[in-house]
Parts: structure tokens; C-alpha cells; sequence
């Protein structure tokens, strides 16, 4: 079989997916809270919150982009109420 060399945190976003969507199907996190983070990534990545990403710009756009889609993601499969005035 031929690997490629698996890119640099891929391993740990894969992870982390996994971990929200199995958070928000226990009904442990809400949509609101997927929404939350969404939103708090996005102001971090633009550099508009009090701790910004501490990552190159084109790394935190990424993270922003990324956390968009499984938010999408989970908010088609799993359902919920949004958050309130985000």
C-alpha cells in the first residue's frame, strides 16, 4: 500500500471532530454551543478577541473554515435549537 505522509495536525482535527460530534449526539453540547464556538474560532482568527490565535493567519483562517463546515455538518445531522442573537 501507498501512504502519503499525513499532514501536520490532521491527526488532531480528525480527533476533535470526532470528539464534537460525538459531544453534541450525547446532548452534551448544544447547536447553540457548536454556533458559540464557531463564532468565538472566527473572532479569534480575525484577531478581534482578546487572545487571538496564536498561529500564522493563513492557519487560524483555516481553523475558522474549517469549524464553519462542521458546524454546518453537525447542525444538518444532529439538529437543535440555534444559538440566540449570534
Amino acid at each position: 500500500m501507498n501512504y502519503s505522509a499525513p499532514n501536520p495536525g490532521e491527526e488532531s482535527l480528525v480527533i476533535l471532530q470526532s470528539l464534537l460530534c460525538l459531544l453534541r449526539e450525547k446532548n452534551i453540547l448544544s447547536r447553540a454551543d457548536i454556533e458559540e464556538l464557531c463564532r468565538k474560532v472566527s473572532l479569534r482568527a480575525a484577531g478581534m478577541a482578546d487572545e487571538p490565535l496564536p498561529c500564522c493567519p493563513e492557519s487560524a483562517l483555516a481553523a475558522s473554515q474549517d469549524m464553519q463546515r462542521l458546524t454546518s455538518y453537525i447542525g444538518q445531522r444532529y439538529g437543535g435549537k440555534h444559538a440566540r442573537g449570534i
